[in-house]
């Protein structure tokens, strides 16, 4: 039975500790501009994995469990976040 050590506090909900991670099969990733933030944590409220943390006057990306579904993109009002294609190195953006 999982106790209170054993879970990980998300923006949403506890989940178990997890030592594997689930981003491997992603195709896209998001990408954040700081400078464009107003840390109104939209991404951090509507992301479903809990991939965003609130850091020192910005949101920190985590993308260990990230799927790539773009809703973070979608939702962020100032466009601080973008998609891009993973792996590869490629660094094209794709605009919403």
């Amino acid at each position: 039975m999982l106790e209170e050590k054993d879970l990980m506090r998300g923006p949403n909900l506890a989940t178990p500790l997890l030592t594997t991670t689930t981003a491997s099969w992603r195709l896209m990733r998001p990408v954040l501009y700081p400078e464009r933030c107003n840390y109104c944590l939209a991404c951090w409220l509507f992301c479903p994995e809990g991939c965003f943390t609130r850091g020192a006057g910005t949101v920190e990306l985590h993308l260990d469990f990230c799927k790539g579904c773009g809703i973070c993109v979608a939702e962020c009002p100032r466009g601080a976040l973008a998609l891009v294609e993973e792996g590869g190195g490629d660094a094209r953006l794709f605009e919403r």
